[in-house]
């Protein structure tokens, strides 16, 4: 199994509130990897000395220089250099644990790798959520770089979804986004945007604590320009503001489906890839295969011509649950990449061995010939680790036309599901370009620091996308279809798709 799943842990309340199983899940996806924090994470207030911080700072840029499959991808390795001094020379004073979580995150951020990361200190939020905190009420939706209002839960009777929000107390938005996407470890300014439609109100927190109200400079869909006051809300309120509003269409990202949309036209919502059902059996796939065949099995009983496959707001997950969906429909043997390349590490062969101690049956596969491989490749090297072919069923399977849906907020496996069905043509790749990467660096490990007993993510691999291009890229879908501005009671992509399937639409509509 070849997990890779974009593991981003928010609270429950810190999401949009139409889409707060979201939180839930990648919350428990987080397990996979930070369940075994040591006892010196459990109080975020504590401090810790200068020379710890130092020290601690220092092995965190080693064990990154060391473990990581390309550090210096994005950034210049005299600049990372540069700016690892500077971070370093203004560690002059204690520290909180939550403190050091942020700002050891930064450092680790300004590499623009979305799978090197230390996790938001989410205990800490919970905390100030629990007691009454009280947060920007606004998410975000950002498009090419301005942020309009997504969804509202500030009550101001002058803020409209679609409102674009021009400055918030006295400084443009652009300044904001830069300042909030700092603190996240992302490729591109797109995959960072995208991240914020989820956490902007969080991450606005980390850069100015609580304050009881934000001052905001709107402009109207008709041009119209407004300065408005609106007030912080704790997630309380926002949750009775939302309750009292008619619901809009929500992509619920946990729910499976299947249905008939009309006598020839199949829809199936797979879910996330990843046993969402039972996290204490997260990677068991038995019921998820089990619904995959029953769906498939359906739409040949009913003669389907065309088969759509929902995977937006998909978080992703593991090939050994998309692999078996694929195998229906594909014509020849199929892999997730066409490379995978691993740095040969300290580091990745501890966390590796970790994996191994705690789990030996289950990892027995994978883990342990990835163990044999550390033993072989001299530390620093890359080497090939092979991806069998997944086959194509043998007997039934559907051989009608195949339609996939993706978003930006299609993310990790989701992706190379999209490139599988673009890159081997099982399939036409619909909707708005993926902000996650196709061939990107994953395969995400971890390593914690001495003192602090912080964890710090890394990918160990460069994954590179089946066809073989080497570009870090998301997804480019074949037909676009641009996400919607603001909430609307119907599933208005979807819509378009199925007008345009049905010849509803003419030329020019249906190339946009």
């Amino acid at each position: 199994m070849y997990r890779h799943v974009y593991l981003r842990t928010f609270s429950l309340n810190d999401r949009r509130l139409s889409r707060s199983r979201f939180l839930c899940v990648l919350a428990a996806l987080s397990v996979a990897w930070t369940s075994q924090a040591d006892d010196r994470m459990t109080d975020p207030d504590r401090a810790i000395a200068v020379d710890a911080l130092r020290a601690d700072f220092a092995a965190l840029y080693d064990g990154l220089k060391s473990g990581h499959a390309d550090l210096y991808a994005h950034r210049d390795k005299a600049e990372y250099d540069l700016h690892y001094d500077k971070m370093l020379s203004a560690l002059d004073k204690p520290m909180s644990l939550f403190d050091a979580q942020v700002y050891f995150q930064r450092f680790v951020a300004y590499g623009n790798v979305a799978h090197a990361r230390i996790e938001f200190p989410r205990e800490a939020h919970r905390r100030f959520e629990d007691r009454g905190g009280k947060s920007f009420p606004i998410y975000l939706r950002i498009a090419e770089g301005r942020s309009y209002v997504g969804e509202d839960y500030s009550g101001h009777a002058d803020v409209r979804p679609g409102d674009e929000i021009l400055s918030l107390n006295g400084i443009a938005m652009a300044v904001w986004l830069e300042r909030t996407a700092a603190h996240i470890s992302a490729d591109t300014a797109y995959i960072a945007h995208s991240l914020l439609e989820f956490t902007f109100p969080r991450y606005l927190w980390l850069e100015l604590g609580e304050v009881p109200e934000f001052e905001l400079r709107l402009r109207t869909a008709l041009g119209a320009e407004k300065t408005i006051v609106i007030a912080a809300r704790s997630a309380e309120e926002r949750e009775q503001l939302a309750a009292d509003r008619p619901p809009n269409f929500s992509l619920d990202n946990e729910l499976r489906s299947f249905e008939l949309l009309d006598n020839s036209v199949a829809f199936l919502r797979p879910g996330p890839f990843y046993n969402a059902e039972d996290p204490s059996a997260m990677w068991d796939n038995t019921a998820f295969t089990a619904f995959i065949d029953g769906a498939f099995d359906a739409f040949l009983e009913a003669g389907a011509l065309k088969l759509i496959i929902d995977l937006r707001d998909n978080p992703g997950g593991d090939n050994s649950f998309s692999d078996p969906m694929l195998a229906w429909i594909a014509d020849r043997p199929f892999r997730f990449a066409s490379e995978f390349l691993i740095r040969s590490s300290d580091e990745a062969a501890a966390s590796n061995q970790a994996r191994l101690d705690a789990s030996p049956g289950a990892a027995a596969n994978v883990s342990r010939l990835m163990a044999e491989r550390y033993a072989q490749v001299p530390r620093g090297e890359q080497f090939a680790f092979d991806i069998p072919l997944a086959a194509p069923r043998e007997d039934r399977r559907f051989d009608g036309e195949v339609y996939a849906l993706i978003n930006r907020h299609s993310y990790s496996n989701t992706v190379n599901v999209a490139a599988i069905l673009q890159d081997y043509g099982f399939g036409t790749i619909v909707g708005e370009k993926t902000s996650d990467m196709a061939t990107t660096y994953g395969a995400m490990e971890t390593f914690t620091l001495p003192l602090t007993g912080i964890s710090v993510g890394f990918p160990k691999a460069h994954i590179i996308r089946p066809s073989g291009d080497t570009r870090t890229d998301g997804v480019t879908p074949d037909w676009t279809i641009e996400s919607p501005l603001t909430p609307a009671a119907e599933d208005r992509v979807l819509e378009h798709l199925l007008r345009r399937l049905r010849g509803d639409l003419g030329d020019e509509a249906a190339d946009r």
